[in-house]
Order: C-alpha cells, then sequence, then structure tokens
C-alpha cells in the first residue's frame, strides 16, 4: 500500500499508542486491518525504496501499510507464512535500510508499542549500516542503547585505556576480539579468518585483558568485555 496522507492520518493514531478503543476500531478498519492477526512495525532510518511498498501481499503473502514519520518511514505489516524473517528478508531485497522490526503482536491496539519497540530496534544498526534488524535479535544491545548514560559509562570503565591507544592499535586489538567471539572463542578459527598465527590471536588477547582487567575465561568479565563491544559499535565512532 502506497504512502499516503489518508494512510498516515489512520495509522498515526494507531503507532502513537493511547487511542480509546473505538478510534482504533475505526482506523483499523478505515485501513483492512483485521482485529486479529500477526503484525509487525518496522521503522526505517532511511526514505523506503518505492520497489519495497507493496500493493497487496507480497510474494510470502505478508500485507504492508506505510507512512511517513519524523525519524523515517514506517510500516505496519500483517505477517506472512514466513514471519519475521519473510518480511526482513523481502525489505532486504528490496535495499531498505537501516530498519528496525518490532517483536510480533496480535491486534492493532498494540502496535504502538511495537512501533516504540521498532525505533529501539533501529538504534541498535551500526553507523552507515542497511541492515533491518529484529529487536529479539538484539535484547542486549537494546537494553545498552536504551540507556545512553549508562552505556557510556560502561564503556569508560570496561575499554578506557584500550580507548587510549592509538586508532590502528585499538582498532587490531577490537578486531582480534570480534574475531574470537564470532569464532565462538576458538583461537585457531580466529586466526584462520585473520589470516595470521595462533599465537599472534593469542598474544593479542593476553593483552587487552591486561588493557581492560577483565578475563575473557571468567564469564561475568566476559560480558562486560561484549557489552562494551556494542556499545564501541553503535557508536559513531570508529574502532
Amino acid at each position: 500500500m502506497r504512502r499516503g496522507t489518508r494512510y498516515g492520518a489512520l495509522l498515526g493514531p494507531l503507532l502513537a499508542g493511547g487511542a480509546p478503543p473505538d478510534l482504533v476500531e475505526r482506523a483499523a478498519r478505515g485501513l483492512g486491518l483485521p482485529e486479529r492477526g500477526r503484525y509487525a512495525v518496522v521503522v526505517l532510518g532511511a526514505p523506503v525504496p518505492e520497489c519495497a511498498v507493496a500493493e497487496g501481499p507480497d510474494g510470502d503473502g505478508a500485507r504492508w501499510w506505510w507512512c511517513g514519520a519524523e525519524d523515517g518511514d514506517v510500516a505496519v505489516v500483517l505477517l506472512g507464512a514466513a514471519g519475521p524473517d519473510g518480511a526482513v528478508a523481502w525489505l532486504g531485497e528490496h535495499g531498505a535500510g537501516p530498519g528496525g522490526m518490532s517483536p510480533v503482536v496480535g491486534s492493532p491496539a498494540e502496535l504502538g508499542s511495537a512501533r516504540r519497540l521498532a525505533g529501539t530496534a533501529l538504534l541498535t544498526c551500526a553507523p552507515a549500516s542497511r541492515e533491518v534488524v529484529r529487536l529479539d535479535e538484539r535484547l542486549p544491545a537494546a537494553l545498552l542503547v536504551s540507556g545512553p548514560e549508562l552505556s557510556a559509562r560502561l564503556l569508560a570503565e570496561v575499554f578506557g585505556p584500550l580507548l587510549a591507544l592509538v586508532p590502528a592499535d585499538r582498532a587490531v586489538l577490537v578486531g582480534t576480539l570480534e574475531a574470537w567471539l564470532e569464532c565462538g572463542g576458538s583461537v585457531g578459527r580466529a586466526a584462520v579468518r585473520l589470516r595470521c598465527h595462533r599465537n599472534t590471536v593469542f598474544n593479542r588477547l593476553r593483552r587487552l585483558e591486561r588493557l581492560t582487567g577483565r578475563s575473557l575465561s571468567r564469564p561475568r568479565e566476559l560480558v562486560d568485555l561484549v557489552l562494551a563491544l556494542d556499545v564501541l559499535r553503535l557508536s559513531s565512532a570508529p574502532p
């Protein structure tokens, strides 16, 4: 359904939340939204490409209702057979993004809370990315962006000495930590990915532990490092 003043006027009360039940019912009826269904809200950080604005069901059977907002285009999607993954795939195939998708809700009355959660999911996208992410896949990062002052404190407390390094040196240690995490904590696999000797990976990780005062072998301290890494990833500054 193409964006337009009519759709925006009808979606507005639903997406704002807190509308009286009779207004929700009238807006849903005007848009053709079923009283019960599997809904999600998508918030994009850039204008939606026209090719992604489906007029009627898309290839998965999902139906889309789009409207503009101050912080980017917003869609209500009645999910198809593939559920949220199918909707995210549709947006990716058509070049939409960055974007955040809410958890699934069951009625138009819940779209206001879904819209807020979709906006939080959008905030977990890395700067300059084109990804569309689901909130349920980014819950730790969503907690971080919901408390920016605490996130900044976490970054300074955990990564302070690391951030004091020259950018090239810092990037090597951060990249090594990222590779090690993505490889499930395997030094050998991280070495293959980084195209260096496993001893080099081991030595970099030991240096990172000394700088941060956190051990990768202690679960609670590893959590600190992972969360600080997420804050760094979400910041506008390069590692």
